[in-house]
C-alpha cells in the first residue's frame, strides 16, 4: 500500500528511493525532500519517519508495542472503544465512509480499527514507534497510511483532511495549545475535529490523586524500569483495591485516599486476565508519560475557541473531556 499512498501524499513534496520492497509493498527505503537539499526521512518496517525514534513519546511506543492487542475490540470481545468512540465524538456512523480522516496519535490503533471499519480513508500518525504495533494490527483491514511524525510538523497541507480526531494525546505534549491549533489547521472548511483532554480535578479521586503523589518521581524514571515495578507490584495489590473499591458507600474515597496507583477496571466486562493487563498497561500509562497536564473544562473550552471554529461542544466524557467542534472560515 505503501506506493499508492505515495502517489496520493506525497509524489509532489518528496523523491522515493526504494530498499527493499515485498510483496509489491515499500519495506525500507527513503523520503527525499523536493524542497529542502539533504531532507531524507527513512522508511523502515513499510512506515515513513519523519522524527527519531527517541524521544519524549517512547514510553508509549514501550507501552503500545508491549501491549498491542489489549485494548483492541477485535481481541477483547468487547465494544469498549467503539461505544467510546462514537457516543463521545457525535459523528454519524454512515457519514465517514469514503472521506479522509488525520487520526493524531495512533498508539496500538484501537480507534484506527474503529475508522477503518466505518469505511475511511485515515492517515495516522504517532510520535513514538508505537506506530509499528498500530501497523501490525491494522494493515490490510483497509485504507490506512501510517507514518511517525511530530504533532508541531505534520508533512501535510493545511485544511487537508475531512475530520481530525485526537484521543490520549495533547496532555502529553509540551504545548498543548500550539499542538491544538497545529491539528486544527489540517482540517477542511466544513471539517469536524474531535479531541479529549484529561480533566483537571478539585476534590481527590482513585485516578487522580495516587497519579499525581507519585508522577514527579516516576515520570523521569526510565520507562523500562518504571514497567517492570508496575509489573511486579499490580499483582499484588490489584485484588486489595478490588475489595477496598467494593466496600459499600465509601470505598470509592477511600481508595483516593491511599497512594498506591492501580487502574482498576471493575464492571466493564474485562475476564480477570484482562483486567490484570489493563491495570499494568494503563497504570504504566498514567505514570510514565513525561508531559500530563490536565485542565479544567472551561481551559479546554477556551484552547479549543479559535478563529473558525463553530458549533463548539465541550462536555465530561469518557476519559475526562471531550470537545467537538467544526471549522468555518468566512473568505472575504
Amino acid at each position: 500500500m505503501l506506493k499508492i499512498h505515495y502517489e496520493k501524499y506525497f509524489s509532489e513534496s518528496f523523491n522515493l528511493l526504494i530498499f527493499q520492497e515485498k510483496s509489491n509493498d515499500i519495506l525500507t527505503g527513503e523520503l527525499i525532500s523536493k524542497c529542502q537539499k539533504k531532507s531524507k526521512f527513512l522508511i523502515k518496517n513499510g512506515i515513513p519517519r519523519f522524527v527519531s525514534g527517541s524521544n519524549y513519546a517512547s514510553n508509549f511506543g514501550l507501552q503500545w508495542n508491549k501491549y498491542k492487542s489489549t485494548q483492541l475490540d477485535s481481541f477483547s470481545g468487547l465494544s469498549l472503544t467503539a461505544n467510546r468512540f462514537w457516543k463521545n465524538t457525535k459523528w454519524d456512523q454512515t457519514g465517514l465512509a469514503g472521506k479522509t480522516v488525520l487520526e493524531v496519535g495512533a498508539g496500538a490503533g484501537r480507534f484506527t480499527e474503529i475508522l477503518l471499519q466505518s469505511g475511511a480513508s485515515v492517515v495516522s500518525f504517532d510520535y513514538s514507534d508505537a506506530v509499528d504495533a498500530c501497523y501490525d494490527n491494522n494493515q490490510g483491514k483497509g485504507d490506512l497510511f501510517l507514518f511517525q511524525g511530530d504533532v508541531y510538523d505534520i508533512p501535510f497541507p493545511d485544511s487537508y483532511f475531512d475530520y481530525v480526531f485526537c484521543y490520549g494525546v495533547l496532555q502529553h505534549t509540551p504545548y498543548p495549545e500550539a499542538a491544538y491549533k497545529a491539528i486544527f489547521s489540517k482540517l477542511k472548511n466544513g471539517g469536524k475535529i474531535s479531541i479529549d483532554y484529561y480533566r483537571k480535578m478539585d476534590r481527590p479521586t482513585p485516578w487522580s490523586t495516587p497519579k499525581y503523589f507519585w508522577r514527579p518521581v516516576t515520570a523521569k524514571m526510565n520507562p523500562g524500569k518504571l514497567l517492570k515495578i508496575i509489573h511486579f507490584y499490580i499483582p499484588l495489590y490489584l485484588p486489595i483495591d478490588t475489595v477496598i473499591k467494593k466496600i459499600p458507600k465509601i470505598g470509592e474515597r477511600l481508595s483516593a485516599l491511599i497512594p498506591i496507583p492501580c487502574w482498576n477496571y471493575l464492571d466493564i466486562g474485562l475476564s480477570k486476565k484482562q483486567r490484570l493487563e489493563w491495570a499494568i498497561m494503563d497504570t504504566f500509562d498514567a505514570l510514565g508519560a513525561r508531559f500530563d497536564t490536565p485542565k479544567t473544562l472551561e481551559e479546554v473550552k477556551e484552547m479549543v475557541s479559535l478563529e473558525g471554529s463553530c458549533a463548539v461542544d465541550v462536555f465530561y466524557g469518557s476519559n475526562g473531556i471531550v470537545a467537538n467542534s467544526s471549522k468555518i472560515v468566512i473568505s472575504n
